[in-house]
């Protein structure tokens, strides 16, 4: 039997589906590409945008015409939002909501008998009802990291968000706050380390919100995986500024695995804005904490801490003179190395979906355009405030025009002449 896995939109996605890969492997099925004839598509979806939404449709589809006979199993955030909708689909033969996803490998084997002729009407009505009367259950959040890459892994430490920001959909698609233990997640990490992987990238819904289900703490569980062996490098790929707390960072300032980079949503520069939509926080304690690691990182003769920055453009109410707040804000203010910059998307069944004074599609595309030249410029400013740094590189086993390619601890891409002796090792350099 042949597998074929494919992921749209965060890697909170793609750390499941590489835990769903290993899951089929170790039934003995092989893994196949996503373009090539299978038994069995699985499609881990996204729904954050209404045209991730469209894309996962249609990879469905596609899956279905590439193999009339096959499974096509579909997760992920859109998978739990239309469930019954998705069942419309031609060729959709079994949709894994939230609660379920730590039984997807085995339910899906289940069905391998009958996948010649596919799930009967009435069947999939049943798994349809069955999927809606399950909630979303702390025992079952799955526990997941990717094993693609041989330098670098995502852990999921952490699923769910509580916050019920009045633009996103996430706390419907993947429920509330929750999460494993600090004792799992350090088996986890054991485990990535034994493949020989370097980094650990940690990964959640609302990372920082950690320990809701147990009572232990984020920086408990940063502590922990500090301690496992085999592992040089962590990052925290989102982490939200009211929950980077003083302590967190006098901590990983003092010397730990923890690098120079930080990745915390902002949304907006407006003050106006982060009120309307429920952020927890303003522009004034956004900025103080940027200062604090700042300050707490940054010492003479050593490397930058990278800021990589979430922007919404086009929230409903955004004015010009609110975007520029936001422009001014992150160019003259914050000053981070790069912007992650998104368009608003009107998701069904949110507040914002229905504010007034929604903001036109080729606005947005030039306020986008406008943060993504900002972004260029400032990134180029963070790399040349860097030159003549010492730092180390951890290189990477790709090749593309002779040269291989590695990111320093404060994530700044370099290259050089491949030489396959370097691969998945640490060198110091001078930027």
């Amino acid at each position: 039997m042949k597998v074929a896995l494919t992921t749209l939109g965060c890697k909170l996605n793609y750390a499941e589906t590489s835990t769903y890969e290993r899951g089929f492997v170790a039934h003995g099925l092989e893994v196949v590409p996503w373009n090539a004839v299978a038994d069995i598509y699985v499609i881990n979806t996204c729904a954050v945008t209404e045209t991730a939404e469209k894309k996962s449709r249609n990879l469905m589809r596609r899956a279905h015409k590439r193999n009339p006979d096959g499974l096509v199993i579909v997760t992920g955030c859109y998978a739990e939002l239309k469930k019954e909708k998705l069942y419309d689909i031609e060729g959709v033969s079994r949709v894994f909501t939230a609660a379920e996803k730590p039984r997807l490998v085995d339910e899906t084997l289940e069905l391998l008998p009958s996948s010649k002729k596919g799930l009967s009407v009435d069947e999939k009505a049943q798994n349809a009802v069955s999927s809606s009367n399950k909630a979303v259950s702390e025992e079952e959040t799955l526990a997941a990291y990717s094993s693609g890459e041989r330098t670098r892994s995502f852990l999921k430490v952490q699923d769910g968000c509580n916050n019920f920001c009045a633009y996103c959909t996430v706390p419907y698609a993947r429920g509330r706050s929750r999460n494993i233990p600090i004792c799992e997640l350090v088996k986890q990490a054991e485990q990535i380390a034994a493949k020989g992987i370097r980094e650990v990238v940690l990964t959640g819904v609302n990372t920082g919100d950690f320990g809701r289900t147990t009572g232990e703490s984020f920086l408990d569980l940063l502590k922990a995986l500090n301690a496992v062996d085999g592992i040089d490098r962590y990052r925290i790929s989102s982490i939200e500024p009211n929950l980077i707390t003083e302590e967190i960072v006098d901590w990983i300032a003092s010397g730990t695995k923890f690098q120079r980079h930080f990745h915390i949503p902002l949304q907006s520069g407006s003050d106006i804005l982060l009120r309307k939509v429920g952020r927890r926080y303003d522009t004034a304690l956004f900025a103080s904490r940027i200062d604090y690691i700042r300050q707490a990182m940054e010492r003479p003769g050593e490397p930058k801490v990278f800021f990589g920055i979430d922007v919404i453009v086009g929230l409903p109410g955004e004015t010009d003179e609110l975007f520029l707040e936001t422009y001014h804000f992150l160019k003259d203010r914050i000053k981070p190395a790069f912007l992650h910059v998104f368009p608003y998307s009107k998701r069904p069944g949110t507040r914002a979906a229905v504010m007034p004074d929604q903001v036109q599609d080729s606005v947005k595309t030039d306020r986008v355009a406008r943060l993504e030249a900002l972004s260029a410029d400032l990134h180029a400013a963070f790399v040349e405030a860097n030159k003549g740094l010492p730092e180390r590189v951890l290189w990477e086993s790709s090749v593309k025009d002779g040269l291989m390619a590695g990111y320093t601890g404060n994530y700044i891409r370099v290259e050089k002449p491949y030489d396959p002796a370097l691969v998945n090792q640490l060198e110091d350099i001078v930027l």
